[in-house]
């Protein structure tokens, strides 16, 4: 018996199978793809001749041959599945019609769901499982609402263990019919597992949030960008008037779990900022996917000398982190929270024939120190990190997610103030052991979670909190203008990693001196 992973036919079929159905619709779409031909030397043109004679024959034969009769269709998805999976690229996949339909609702209009962001990661393995990891959760959907977190992994929902299924599996049974359940299980840290049933919702994509903070000593702008969508400029303009008429003195610009967006979108909200000067620059191997975003003096209204912090996370990826390098390497805003995600790639959605289509990685984006930040991510200038739980904080809180102990408690005190809050907090504090700040936390989100959410949360967000406290501190534009760009910060990284390597060198050859 042939074992099929040494069988020549099965690799033509899994490994280059996979481009023969594509040639069908490079006829189709001639003005995109023959640019990318003209690329090739004579060497590759001819392999590409090859490759293309092969699997014609390979899809002649197994279509004829197989067992079974094959449905063609069948053949040309899991060719091109199997086509943009050889790329090993999280970013690059074959798009089913349900799933260009999806992200057209998802970039610009509303969907049934729970309202998640979610990545998937490309390798499973026994020791390193690929659970669904929540990127940021969009709030008051579902997801944000059962106090959802980034960073979570999503093990299983109903029943079936996202390691063992692909991406468009795992978005085919999280969306649903509005009023439909779906039930998870959420693993966050090291071992704290407990269920969540959410109950589906038409997800209308949110995009910005905004109001002042007038503490007394100074009013503050806060402006929270959830995601960048073709109305988000326009969106941040209405803030930004808002904020002139109420006689702001300073910003806040919020991208924590804004899992990105259009380019487009990030460069038109850059541009209000940003007088003139690259804002993002895209470089791809081939010239034509090449483009520089540029500022006009004419599009910026924020006035000058206006002090900016910006606010990211873990979850502020992609065009988030555009917005947010572009004005750390203009010394524009300073930075505070915890490291970006890391998407420095730009993607292109190129629709096919039959109303699916590709999601192809096209190019990376460089910030205007010329940096890039794929699998980097932007440091803060001022690192806050939100408290991790220790391992008896996280038993404690699995413990009072499976008591539904807040819950209980809520829906039989209706219209609880923060009085009521800041008691039943120091109640729970007793059996749960858990910080203060964090209980108040839980349960004011509780309180709220049939409501509109709260803008912002000045008992526990200590990271706009430190924000505010840098805005107050005297000499704050000498502290923004003594920021490392995002290029002195790498080049520095480059260079501590040279002068290790060389120490490790110098220390080897010394012990191995000291043997001889």
């Amino acid at each position: 018996m042939t074992n099929q992973k040494n069988s020549p036919i099965v690799r033509s079929v899994l490994g280059t199978l996979f481009v023969l159905c594509f040639s069908f619709c490079i006829l189709s779409f001639p003005a995109a793809f023959a640019q990318t031909s003209a690329s090739f030397n004579a060497e590759k043109e001819v392999h590409t001749r090859q490759y293309m004679e092969l699997l014609n024959r390979v899809y002649t034969y197994v279509l004829q041959n197989y067992v079974d009769e094959v449905d063609p269709q069948l053949l040309y998805e899991g060719a091109l599945k199997g086509m943009m999976g050889a790329l090993e690229d999280p970013y690059t996949a074959y798009l089913v019609p349900s799933q260009m339909r999806d992200l057209n609702d998802t970039t610009m209009g509303d969907f049934g769901g729970v309202g998640l962001s979610i990545t998937k990661p490309v390798e499973n393995t026994a020791d390193k499982p690929a659970y669904v990891e929540v990127v940021s959760p969009i709030e008051d959907t579902p997801g944000w609402q059962a106090g959802i977190q980034p960073g979570d992994l999503i093990v299983s929902i109903d029943g079936t263990s996202t390691a063992d299924i692909t991406m468009e599996e795992v978005l085919k049974i999280l969306r649903g019919p509005k009023d439909s359940v779906v039930n998870l299980i959420i693993k966050r840290g090291k071992a704290t597992e407990f269920s969540v049933r959410l109950v589906r919702a038409i997800i209308e994509v949110p995009t910005v949030k905004y109001g002042m903070i007038d503490n007394g000593r100074q009013k503050t702008g806060y402006l929270r960008i959830i995601e960048f969508t073709p109305k988000t400029a326009e969106r941040v303009q209405d803030a930004l008037d808002s904020f002139k008429k109420a006689g702001f003195t300073s910003l806040i610009i919020d991208l924590r779990n804004n899992p990105g967006g259009l380019i487009v979108s990030v460069a038109e909200v850059a541009d209000k900022f940003i007088n003139k000067g690259v804002i993002v620059s895209t470089k791809s191997r081939l010239m034509f996917e090449n483009s520089v975003y540029r500022a006009s003096s004419k599009t910026a209204v924020l006035p000058e000398n206006t002090p900016v912090v910006v606010l990211i996370n873990k979850g502020s990826a992609s065009a988030s982190e555009i917005l947010a390098g572009a004005l750390k390497d203009y010394h524009l805003a300073y930075l505070v929270g915890e490291r970006t995600y890391g998407k420095g790639s730009v993607q292109k959605v190129i629709p096919l024939p039959n109303s699916d289509g590709i999601k192809l990685t096209t190019a990376r984006y460089y910030t205007p120190s010329d940096s890039n930040i794929d699998k980097i991510g932007i440091p803060p200038d001022k690192e806050v990190l939100l408290p991790a739980l220790t391992e008896a904080e996280e038993k404690a809180y699995a413990a009072l997610i499976a008591d539904e102990a807040i819950q209980t408690y809520v829906a039989s005190h209706p219209n609880m103030n923060e009085t009521d809050i800041a008691v039943f907090a120091r109640t729970l504090e007793g059996s749960y052991k858990l910080d203060l700040r964090l209980l108040r936390r839980l349960i004011r989100m509780e309180v709220n979670r049939t409501k509109t959410a709260e803008l912002y949360d000045l008992d526990y967000d200590i990271q706009l909190i430190a924000a505010l406290e840098i805005l107050t501190k005297p000499g704050f534009d000498a502290l923004v203008k003594s920021a490392k760009t995002l290029n002195e910060l790498q080049s520095a990284a480059a260079d501590d990693g040279k002068t290790a390597l060389s120490e490790k060198i110098k220390s080897a050859s010394t012990e191995g001196g000291k043997k001889k």
